[in-house]
């Protein structure tokens, strides 16, 4: 089944002129290490910088800070990524790619959750970034996240199993861009735990006040 959430322009430009803060960074680069359509658009935004630098006089002040965070994101020695269709996930496949693999330290089961409560568990990801929360969820099978909605931006990747909520339904590799204007109950299938990278600019907005109250504690 093909990915069919995509990443939206302003993502892929902010991204190919290397003008995006790493949490998103890390998103950005782990939708397009599953999606081909995302990494042909990506050239395509490539090629118009390329074009547009080309004209500019030449500046011997460039900021190097994003060549620093690019060679983690893009983590050279690394086989390009094929382009393939996504497929469910095997108990052997490999489950996060680049560069997701590298923060996290391995791969899914290299993973040490911390519990959320009612069988959820979360991983929050160190960056440099001090603009966004990143974080990888695990959503028991059939069961609910808290209705939420958001202070500012989320997104959301699924890497395994698959969400529905109020505006469709999300499998590995789709990517959801939430902004605040979203409230919504994602709800993992019923086949399989859903797992997902998740990346912030600011607390979610929960209408439970029991999970307000212990918010401040789980950091989400």
């Amino acid at each position: 089944m093909a990915i069919r959430h995509h990443l939206s322009d302003d993502l892929l430009s902010s991204y190919a002129a290397g003008t995006l803060g790493e949490g998103w960074s890390i998103a950005v680069a782990s939708h397009l290490a599953l999606c081909p359509a995302c990494r042909s658009r990506l050239r395509g935004f490539e090629e118009l910088g390329g074009h547009m630098i080309d004209r500019l006089p030449a500046d011997n002040n460039v900021d190097s800070a994003w060549d620093s965070i690019k060679s983690r994101i893009t983590c050279e020695g690394d086989e390009p990524a094929l382009p393939v269709e996504r497929t469910d996930v095997t108990r052997d496949a490999t489950v996060l790619p680049e560069p997701l693999r590298s923060y996290v330290g391995g791969d899914l089961s290299d993973v040490k959750w911390k519990s959320l409560g009612r069988g959820a568990y979360h991983l929050p990801i160190k960056t440099g970034d001090n603009e966004t929360s990143v974080r990888l969820l695990r959503i028991p099978a059939g069961k609910p996240v808290p209705e939420h909605g958001h202070g500012g931006r989320e997104l959301t990747l699924v890497l395994s199993g698959s969400f529905t909520d109020e505006t469709d339904s999300y499998g590995r590799g789709d990517i959801e861009d939430a902004d605040s204007e979203l409230v919504h109950q994602p709800i993992a299938s019923a086949q399989a735990d859903c797992i997902c990278l998740a990346v912030t600019d600011a607390p979610l907005k929960f209408r439970s006040w029991v999970v307000r109250l212990v918010q401040p504690l789980l950091g989400i």
